[in-house]
């Protein structure tokens, strides 16, 4: 065996191994007919490995180890997300880089066509770094969410697309999706509504402007601006107009309201009159709503129902008009808008076109109040600091938008998905999470599941022009259409106006009868016309006067054509995400998968996805099967630097888990995120405690070298129980209790007890004291004692192997095989069920007592300073039966591991010895005469004194509640830690000092 283990040499190797052996397949090692099923939350195509996933997956991979050894039929499901917008702005900015043509100018077909490539080249990228963190997924099975899709390339069949389509038709005939104009988060860059979640609030240094706005024809009041103490108005001023103050002047331009609270006095009686919108002329209500606050700023709110969601609520109860002054990109859109003109007066319109029309959000921003001040309705501009919403991804300034959009009706769906965890069927861990999810999915909105983008899954709804809205009639009833009932046909028709029929179905042959209702009501010819598709609506609308203008000349209805057009948009990831379950088992089709392994057992997730994914599966997979996705959902806490901080690349703090396995090997990275994956609790990892780990991994190989140095080789058919040695007893003992604890622990997802369970039992229990008290019996010279402890030993180590195995795979896999021939891989190594049948109490007493009087002794030997390689003498000055027995049978043990060099039995101890009490007796450490105990009394008092300098600043800063108010939250607790750790140093130092008394 190599003194080392060498992880960057054997981890490929075993993992290749795994998988040509099919270590990873469904139902690989299953002896049981209990199933196991877990999904991989889909990491985005375009992601890598960051310390998030490095966690998410670790404990994806014990639960999946740990069944499948126990002989589960189990399934860890592995899959990627296709990540609209992620994968579009990726590939968009490799054609810029490469000097390609844009999205638009390739076409959609082109550019998806792109897309493809890019991920067949690239999108694989996280799969590779997941197995380097030894994921055991069944990769056969791996999953896509645009599997299927049209043009899907070669290795993409899967039918994870035709899922989705078929999903929303479902839920579109059932009425559970409908299209709606409504406000949504607009990302300009991307030009796509974005959801609630995916946006993000920065805190910004901005600006507050006092815009006012003249009361019309001149009118005038008496503005109140001095109060008594009392609140009654002392002094007023005349004024002629009303201020208001707005973040954003540019939105100015679709005010159709001024906002005032009903109880705000100064405002009252001009509830119900006009002012004069700057700029415009509009004409603008002033309307009485309790949005509008009068503590803050002046009291009166401009209101702009179509680029503010406040003011669209206001605008709604108010009846106010909605005007959008923005195009797609949030520049001004204001030529050729009718909204925006109307009302107002043609030369102002015509002067705001010219100066604006076209102007980024921000260039019209500053050219507005530009205009406000060298027009004097500029009342003043304050300094601001406020959120700005951004898009996630772009890292944009988003806008509020009215657009038409699909939306799910997520009241008609969220009742059983609030059920189904109230009653049981769904466990949410911990506790505040189950709150989380209650409270959200009780107050939840309309879900927006369109995007204005190429690469998803396109929206399975085709358009067709409402030909019979005009009421059109066939003037002579002949069934044939002249040119004058052609022309007042289509004048009287809404071909132009935005008013469309539409329908959905999996595909264009499955919608073409759907328009029946349409066509069925047209005159003959008109209703035997064809459905033909057209590429959107402006080519619809030509075919259709092409036609029409063909049918005036040949007269043959034959050629008559009703074209249709699908919906550019594509779904929302989300929507498709939140099929994750089912459609990666095969759904719709009933397959064998589907019927075994749904649903499925637990889902392991971090809590900032609770909305995004976990709520919206719940829902989906209830609305379409009516049955929960997961029994159980385990929400993970962040994992955040050694101070607490969130990692971040302008900190300086990321730690990148590819470096870290590069340095310390996946099993160090592994065991320190599971050592420290406490329920509810965050994870502060450092560079540190991974290495630290790394050298629990080498204190497993050093064990088993000795054992393999003693030649210790695991014998068929050792019964554990059979063992006659003391020793051997305690330690069989102690395996079974570790077994019994850790699996206790996983069951109850406490992945830290696990982890640090076993840590104690293989370092502390294994390595720190059997390995030792092995020695003499290996030394014994009796045959039948050392080969029963070559035989422990052995199966003692095979039991750490294998009980390690789920959270430290490539350490234990390489021992395993090294150790000896095996009929199968550890991987798939049976699972232990022994337990407390195992435990011989006697034995355990014994060890025990033998193992506290050497702790004892080494404690005193350490706080007296005492030479680490000094053997002492050893006073017995009381010592009962029980503890008489064990010393007899151990005292060569004691002798050499405590490091004394004899053993005295007095009536009592003399003056300068330190008492050592175990259970049932007294001994004593005679020092007085090794070391100089003034001089150790002066060093350790002087250590007291700076220690308590330390803490008098440590419990001042703590005790001062500025402190606990301003400073940052990981500051406060790592003050707290570092008290709580100088305490219990001086804890150590006092009690050091009282045995340098007790000596005299």
């Amino acid at each position: 065996m190599e003194k080392t283990f060498d992880a960057n040499r054997a981890e490929a190797r075993i993992y290749e191994d795994w998988e040509r052996k099919g270590c990873f397949k469904a139902g690989a090692n299953a002896s049981r007919d209990e199933t196991f099923c877990i999904m991989i939350p889909p990491p985005n195509v375009t992601g890598s490995l960051h310390v998030g996933h490095a966690f998410n997956n670790t404990l994806q991979d014990i639960l999946t180890r740990w069944h499948r050894m126990r002989g589960f039929d189990t399934l860890w499901q592995p899959g990627q997300d296709h990540a609209g917008i992620a994968t579009q702005m990726v590939v968009e900015r490799k054609l810029a880089t490469e000097g390609n043509a844009t999205r638009r100018d390739l076409g959609r077909e082109a550019f998806l066509e792109k897309v493809w490539n890019w991920k067949t080249e690239s999108g694989d990228t996280i799969i590779t770094q997941l197995k380097r963190l030894g994921a055991s997924c069944d990769w056969s099975r791996n999953a896509f969410t645009m599997s299927g899709a049209p043009n899907a390339p070669e290795g993409e069949e899967g039918n994870f697309h035709d899922a989705v389509i078929r999903v929303f038709v479902e839920m579109y005939n059932k009425g559970y999706i409908y299209r709606g104009k409504r406000l949504v988060n607009w990302d300009p860059h991307f030009e796509t509504a974005i959801s609630d979640l995916e946006v993000e609030q920065i805190e910004k240094d901005g600006y507050m402007w006092r815009l006012r706005y003249p009361l019309e024809d001149g009118e005038t009041y008496e503005h109140p601006i001095e109060f008594d103490e009392d609140g009654n108005v002392t002094d007023t001023e005349t004024r002629d107009y009303l201020t208001v103050a707005t973040t954003r002047p540019e939105t100015m331009l679709g005010d159709t309201g001024v906002a005032v609270h009903p109880d705000d006095r100064r405002y009252a009686h001009l509830v119900g009159k006009h002012v004069i919108l700057p700029i415009t002329g509009r004409r603008i209500p002033i309307v009485a709503d309790s949005y509008a606050d009068p503590e803050k700023g002046t009291g009166a709110v401009k209101i702009t129902p179509a680029h503010d969601f406040n003011d669209w609520d206001v605008g709604q109860r108010t009846g106010l008009r909605v005007i959008n002054v923005m195009d797609t990109k949030a520049a001004m859109a204001l030529r050729g808008n009718a909204d925006f003109a109307e009302g107002c007066a043609e030369d102002m319109i015509a002067a705001a076109i010219e100066r604006l029309d076209g102007a980024d959000r921000y260039e019209a921003r500053d050219a507005i109040v530009t205009w406000a001040e060298d027009n004097g309705w500029l009342d003043g501009i304050d300094a601001d600091r406020h959120m700005v919403p951004h898009g996630d991804r772009s890292k944009v300034s988003v806008e509020p938008f009215l657009t038409d959009q699909w939306f799910v009706d997520t009241a008609k769906i969220v009742g059983p998905a609030l059920e189904a965890v109230r009653d049981g069927r769904t466990n949410i861990m911990p506790e505040q999470h189950r709150k989380v999810y209650f409270n959200w999915l009780e107050n939840i909105q309309p879900w927006t599941i369109s995007r204005q983008l190429w690469w998803g899954h396109q929206i399975p709804v085709w358009y067709g022009f409402d030909l019979g809205a005009g009421g059109f009639v066939d003037d002579e009833g002949d069934n044939a259409l002249d040119q004058v009932e052609m022309f007042r046909l289509l004048d009287a028709q809404t071909l132009l106006k935005g008013s469309e029929r539409h329908h959905a179905a999996m595909d264009f042959d499955g919608v073409t009868g759907q328009f029946a209702d349409v066509i069925a009501a047209l005159p003959a010819p008109l209703n035997h016309a064809r459905v033909v598709e057209a590429p959107d609506r402006s080519a619809a609308a030509q075919m259709l006067a092409e036609s029409l203008a063909t049918y005036t000349v040949d007269q043959d209805p034959t050629q008559l054509l009703y074209p249709v057009w699908r919906d550019p948009d594509v779904l929302d990831t989300w929507f498709s995400s939140g099929l994750w379950p089912i459609g990666t088992l095969g759904w719709p089709e009933q397959t064998p998968e589907l019927e075994r392994y749904f649903p499925t057992s637990v889902l392991i997730s971090g809590f900032d996805i609770i909305f995004f994914w976990v709520a919206r599966m719940m829902m989906m997979q209830l609305a379409v099967v009516g049955e929960v996705p997961f029994r159980d959902v385990y929400v993970h806490a962040l994992v955040r630097d050694e101070k607490g901080r969130k990692m971040s690349k302008s900190i300086g703090n990321v730690l990148d888990p590819l470096d870290l396995i590069d340095k310390y090997g996946a099993d160090a990275l592994r065991f320190t995120m599971a050592s420290m994956a406490a329920m509810g609790r965050d994870v502060k990892l450092s560079d540190e405690r991974v290495a630290g780990y790394r050298n629990f991994g080498t204190k497993l190989w050093n064990a088993a070298r000795f054992a393999e140095m003693n030649d210790c080789k695991p014998v068929a058919g050792f019964d554990p129980g059979a063992v006659t040695q003391t020793v051997n007893k305690w330690i069989v003992g102690e395996i079974a209790r570790a077994r019994v604890a850790h699996d206790e622990a996983l069951a109850g997802y406490r992945f830290n007890d696990a982890a640090g369970g076993l840590y104690a039992t293989t370092w502390g229990k294994v390595c720190d004291w059997y390995l030792e008290f092995a020695k003499p019996l290996f030394a014994s010279g009796d045959d039948a004692v050392i080969a029963e402890t070559r035989a422990t030993m052995a199966w003692v180590i095979d039991q750490c192997l294998i009980l390690l195995h789920p959270v430290m795979p490539f350490i234990t896999e390489e021992l395993w095989g090294q150790i000896a021939t095996r009929d199968k891989m550890l991987i798939h190594a049976d699972w232990p069920a022994y337990g407390e049948e195992l435990v011989d109490a006697e034995a355990d007493a014994e060890i025990t007592w033998v193992i506290g009087l050497i702790d004892e002794i080494r404690s005193v030997r350490a706080q007296m300073h005492v030479p680490a390689g000094m053997k002492v003498p050893l006073l017995q000055a009381d010592l009962d039966a029980g503890g008489q027995a064990a010393w007899d049978r151990n005292a060569t043990i004691i002798r050499r591991i405590a490091r004394v060099d004899s053993l005295t039995v007095v009536d009592a101890l003399p003056k300068g010895a330190v008492t050592v009490a175990v259970e049932g007796g007294v001994f004593g450490l005679p020092i007085a005469d090794i070391i100089d105990v003034e001089e150790e009394k002066a060093r350790l008092e002087k250590l007291l004194g700076k220690l308590a300098k330390e803490l008098g600043g440590l419990r001042g800063r703590l005790g001062n509640p500025k402190f606990a108010e301003s400073a940052p939250a990981e500051v406060v607790e790592e003050t707290r830690n570092n008290l709580a750790s100088r305490e219990e140093e001086e804890g150590k130092i006092r009690d050091a000092l009282a045995r340098l008394e007790e000596i005299g």
